[in-house]
């Protein structure tokens, strides 16, 4: 594997090390070698300013002391410059292999510790092309570590010069639990948002020869959220602006809808639940489309929230959840019977036909301070969203899986949607609502608890973890619910690590 980067100035040397920034991990390695004066270190002092957000923050050369740590935003970096080490084996001294455990490292004379470099290390080999200019050669011994994070990065920039701005300064933003990422971009004076969302491959077959993705209706593309964003931004909902995408290669520019939280420390902001409670009043008072146009002509076509995809969704706590919480495995029989007694529940649902934006809690809502009414709720990352109930977006916002909503602020937000709907609908039923409400409470805790379980136990992330007490509380609060009495029943027999 080689990349051949031409560097015509030292501005093109700080594009490199920001696309460089954007995908190194921890026990990432990269070697800066070439001779002296050939830009190492400014290599360098580019690609952690980007991690750590920070233009004029200070990054001597590690000349001397050897080694520098910082903690640059969302890793840890090592700067390390070997041009004084007397011998290889120093390495060890100095902490090095120890340090990628927790960080990454940039490394400055990386020969000079010749069989110590990790095989599967990026080497960035700066040499003279001209006065003033340089190329940057990128190899590796293990291409399949870096070829497709390599040529993802260069293809963003691509992307930025596509749509009028290839200098901009690109920062991590987050991630989250799937593939897709986000950066905030900053060029001339404007801020935008990189959605990096690259088409998710499918998983195995589960059913009927689909994955859980097709079978639970989850986009796999980033056409979903293009259409979606223009319906919500066509009914006067505060949906992003999206200003260049390419459908593609999963890449979009969106609005920057700022930061404006909902929650305060660990709390949420009441006043703000209120305001997005009032908001999913206003759009379940309407009708909705089945679909919503392209930027192609096309039309997208919302899936329904179907009995199947309810029911693969809830599989997820005794395939997941059960053997993490008790060391056991559900039996098929026991398995068998949580599976029915959820299809009697779906089945007894209300027969809707709204937008479900399926993730409507506080990751995902953005206060904005400047503008009036419900458009203070800024909408993002509703890709998966589905035709179905009402109830299902309130239970996601009341019994929110990020932030503890407790039952007085839970009980209230559901009054004041009841009472919005009511004074708009006289056929709307606050009874069947709230039970429609339990039920559906109760079938996203449930995933979600087999989600952070699989999120742990598969993908080992286990930070995931730290929300389970609060979601087993909500999921025990549904269950109080009549109308769930025998699959809390299930519960209380198959899952006893909870008193439900």
């Amino acid at each position: 594997m080689q990349f051949e980067i031409p560097l015509a100035s030292e501005e093109e040397t700080r594009l490199l090390a920001e696309d460089l920034a954007a995908i190194l991990r921890v026990g990432d390695v990269v070697a800066l070698d070439g001779d002296l004066g050939a830009g190492k270190t400014t290599l360098a002092r580019y690609l952690l300013r980007a991690l750590a957000d920070d233009s004029e923050m200070e990054v001597p050369s590690p000349t001397f002391t050897i080694a520098q740590s910082y903690s640059a935003g969302r890793l840890v970096m090592h700067h390390y410059d070997f041009y004084r080490l007397n011998a290889p084996d120093e390495v060890d001294e100095i902490g090095f292999h120890a340090a990628l455990e927790d960080g990454a490292a940039l490394v400055e004379w990386p020969q000079r510790a010749a069989g110590e470099i990790p095989e599967d290390a990026l080497w960035l080999t700066l040499e003279a092309a001209g006065d003033s200019a340089r190329t940057a050669r990128l190899t590796t011994r293990r291409p399949e570590k870096w070829r497709e994070r390599l040529a993802r990065t260069l293809a963003i920039r691509a992307f930025l010069a596509e749509s009028g701005c290839r200098d901009a300064w690109r920062r991590h933003l987050t991630g989250d639990a799937s593939s897709r990422s986000y950066e905030r971009i900053r060029h001339n004076g404007m801020v935008r948002i990189l959605m990096n969302a690259p088409a998710s491959a499918d998983g195995p077959p589960i059913r009927n020869g689909l994955p859980y993705s097709r079978l639970a209706h989850l986009a796999e593309s980033v056409g979903p959220f293009v259409a979606i964003a223009r319906g919500l931004r066509d009914r006067g909902y505060s949906a992003p602006e999206i200003y260049a995408c390419d459908t593609d290669q999963g890449l979009l520019l969106l609005e920057d809808l700022g930061a404006g939280p909902m929650v305060s420390g660990d709390a949420p902001i009441a006043e703000r639940y209120a305001i997005a409670v009032d908001l999913l009043a206003d759009m379940h008072a309407t009708a909705w489309p089945a679909d919503t146009p392209l930027p192609d002509g096309f039309r997208y076509r919302l899936p329904a929230y179907d009995a199947q995809a309810f029911l693969i969704e809830v599989e997820l706590y005794p395939d997941w959840y059960v053997p993490h919480a008790t060391d056991r495995a559900a039996s098929p029989d026991a398995k068998s019977e949580f599976i029915e007694l959820w299809r009697r529940l779906i089945e007894s649902l209300e027969d809707e036909s709204v937008w479900v934006l399926r993730d409507f809690h506080s990751p995902n809502l953005i206060w904005l301070d400047g503008r009036d009414g419900v458009r203070r709720i800024g909408l993002i990352d509703f890709q998966d969203a589905l035709i179905g109930p009402t109830a299902y977006d309130v239970a996601s916002l009341c019994q929110d899986a990020r932030v503890t909503v407790d039952e007085a602020l839970e009980t209230s937000l559901v009054a004041r949607y009841c009472a919005a709907r009511s004074a708009v609908d006289a056929g709307f039923e606050g009874e069947s609502f709230r039970r429609d409400y339990a039920v559906l409470a109760a079938q996203r805790a449930t995933k979600i608890l087999g989600i952070f379980a699989r999120l742990n136990d598969r993908d080992g992330k286990p930070h995931y973890l730290r929300h389970i007490p609060r979601l087993s509380a909500y999921l025990e609060r549904c269950l109080a619910h009549p109308a769930l009495a025998d699959i809390k029943l299930w519960y209380q027999t198959h899952a006893p690590d909870r008193n439900f």
